[in-house]
């Protein structure tokens, strides 16, 4: 089942909303964030896709993911391609660790290194 970044988008505002005020939630996320994220979402998440969620660590400021090793037998197409999904996952990342303390602030909605989300 396809899915466009907007439905992605809002199924990540939908799961931050809820993590937020619903410990039952958290709990299952972080157990089985995928089976969690359909059940939000109602629907089946795209086949293949596996998504891990982690708790933001009250000892670090940000959380960020490391991009693939490339060795020098990748093209820059694949290259490029790895580099759109890193970003994306990146700001995610960013707009998860920065939420501020008011809930009904959205950090995502400002722009972020120029790039506005």
């Amino acid at each position: 089942m396809e899915w466009t970044k907007e439905e992605m988008e809002a199924l990540y505002a939908s799961m931050q909303k809820k993590a937020m005020t619903d410990e039952e939630f958290r709990k299952e996320i972080l157990a089985d964030a995928n089976k969690a994220l359909a059940k939000l979402a109602g629907k089946e998440l795209p086949e293949g896709m596996k998504i891990k969620v982690i708790e933001q660590d009250p000892a670090y400021t940000a959380t960020f993911v490391l991009p693939d090793l490339a060795s020098e037998e990748v093209d820059m197409e694949e290259l490029d391609k790895a580099a759109g999904g890193i970003s994306f996952a990146l700001v995610l990342t960013i707009c998860g660790a920065a939420l501020p303390a008011d809930p009904t602030h959205d950090i995502c909605e400002a722009d972020i290194c120029g790039v506005r989300l």
